[in-house]
């Protein structure tokens, strides 16, 4: 049986996996925000970004009520490289379907990065503050997978 000080360690472990992901779709959907040529499309992913950032505030703010008060704040390197992908692909002229196709990428680490973390032993408001965020994140790959679809490959 784990002691309070393994869950804890445990509860840390999995919101900072959360947070790093965050990080990447807060940098990402900004990335593509600039990039992508529909209106509609850099209004919802500008405004994601910043839901992003509000995620990773609320998941921080239970790290520092758990007396974690030194946060790293990275990212992963597999958001960096789907950030440099969809930098490639901006530059190069690509489609807003092929830089959706990135964005859904990005978006499936982030469903399983929650999906991990729900895996854990967590006191049960950080599993509400998690839950709650991971429907939004769920609702957010499909409306991307939504509007790729609805766009002509090139």
């Amino acid at each position: 049986m784990p002691t309070d000080e393994g869950k804890r360690n445990e509860m840390i472990r999995a919101l900072e996996s959360v947070i790093n992901v965050l990080i990447d779709g807060q940098k990402g959907f900004a990335d593509l925000g600039e990039h992508v040529e529909n209106p509609m499309l850099k209004k919802c992913f500008l405004g994601e970004s910043l839901t992003r950032a509000r995620f990773r505030g609320d998941l921080e703010e239970i790290l520092h009520q758990a007396g974690v008060h030194d946060v790293k704040e990275s990212g992963s390197t597999i958001g960096a490289l789907h950030r440099a992908w969809g930098d490639l692909k901006a530059r190069f002229g690509t489609s807003d379907h092929s830089l959706l196709e990135t964005a859904e990428q990005g978006e499936d680490e982030a469903k399983k990065a929650y999906e991990d973390a729900l895996e854990h032993d967590l006191p049960l408001p950080v599993r509400q503050v998690l839950a709650g965020q991971q429907e939004h994140v769920l609702q957010i790959h499909d409306t991307v997978r939504k509007y790729r679809n609805t766009l002509p490959t090139k």
